[in-house]
């Protein structure tokens, strides 16, 4: 992810480089022990970062399985039960469930407490902070870990999920730069490499980049889905059909969820993709093979690219 004039990408890390960023957590909570939520909590207790940690979601069956499998330390159903005396809060939970989440446990955090999230979208969860949260928002720093699988749940959860893998922070002009040193050390502790964004620029890029290639992934199995000859055309889908359609296997409720708070990004790119594909739908009913094949030599060229840099 490079910068340039206009990204809305910075590196800096506040007034006070550092500050707080070393200091252990007592006890940490995580509200949605999932597969982001629960590779969080596994890889700070790998990594020393915490002594603690509360679970917290609305499936005790499913919290009890975090706990036998050593991901958290105690279950709570209640979110205001969970956070009691923590130092850290973070929302791992469809971004959708923020902001209850957040009215629920605002009154009852510790004075210092540090509240931070992972959803794959920032401007709606910042506006359901600044709501909830009042004059305690500038301690919420939020976030977004660039990694995860088309898998879910806590079994899923990973202790080197973020190794090596891009985080995202979007902290505003008001946030704390102590809060926000401390979120970007526990995240650089699980083996994230941390950029500073913008919201308003990481909702547009994650829109083109993710909840795109989402959205076409979904649509696409469905529409095959709903075919009378579907059972046919799946019988004989290969590794492309795989490869692409990988993502369809993701949550559909966190899915649901972002779209829903991106969609105005999210259209506007989803707007211009349809320009595209009407473009290549005008190529193939023509039979232009040289403008088909130009398309695909430049998408081979960029492609490949990105896949040297990230060798």
């Amino acid at each position: 992810m490079g910068a340039g004039p206009g990204s809305g990408i910075r590196s800096g890390r506040g007034d006070d480089p550092g500050a707080g960023a070393a200091a252990p957590v007592r006890r940490l909570c995580v509200i949605g022990v999932g597969l982001i939520g629960g590779s969080f909590a596994r890889a700070l207790r790998a990594a020393g970062a915490c002594a603690e940690i509360v679970g917290c979601g609305r499936d005790a069956a499913h919290l009890e399985r975090a706990r036998a499998l050593g991901v958290i330390d105690r279950a709570e159903v209640d979110p205001a039960r969970a956070v009691v005396d923590a130092d850290v809060v973070m929302l791992a939970a469809p971004v959708g469930a923020s902001g209850a989440l957040l009215q629920a446990v605002a009154p009852v955090l510790r004075d210092d407490a540090l509240i931070s999230d992972a959803g794959s979208v920032k401007g709606s969860v910042l506006a359901a902070a600044r709501a909830a949260l009042g004059g305690r928002f500038p301690a919420f720093v939020p976030g977004h870990p660039i990694a995860g699988t088309e898998r879910s749940g806590v079994e899923a959860s990973s202790v080197d999920l973020f190794r090596g893998r891009c985080t995202v922070l979007t902290p505003t002009a008001e946030t704390d730069a102590r809060a926000l040193a401390r979120v970007r050390g526990l995240w650089e502790a699980c083996g994230a490499r941390v950029v500073e964004m913008d919201a308003a620029h990481h909702d547009r890029v994650f829109a083109a980049v993710s909840h795109l290639p989402h959205l076409l992934a979904y649509t696409l199995v469905d529409w095959i889905a709903a075919r009378p000859d579907a059972a046919e055309l799946f019988d004989f889908a290969g590794g492309g059909f795989r490869d692409f359609t990988r993502i369809a296997s993701s949550d559909p409720v966190m899915w649901r969820d972002i779209c829903t708070a991106n969609a105005e990004a999210l259209g506007a790119q989803l707007a211009e993709f349809a320009a595209a594909l009407d473009a290549v739908l005008r190529a193939v009913r023509a039979g232009d093979a040289a403008a088909l094949e130009a398309l695909f030599a430049r998408a081979k060229r960029a492609r490949d690219r990105k896949v040297e840099a990230e060798r």
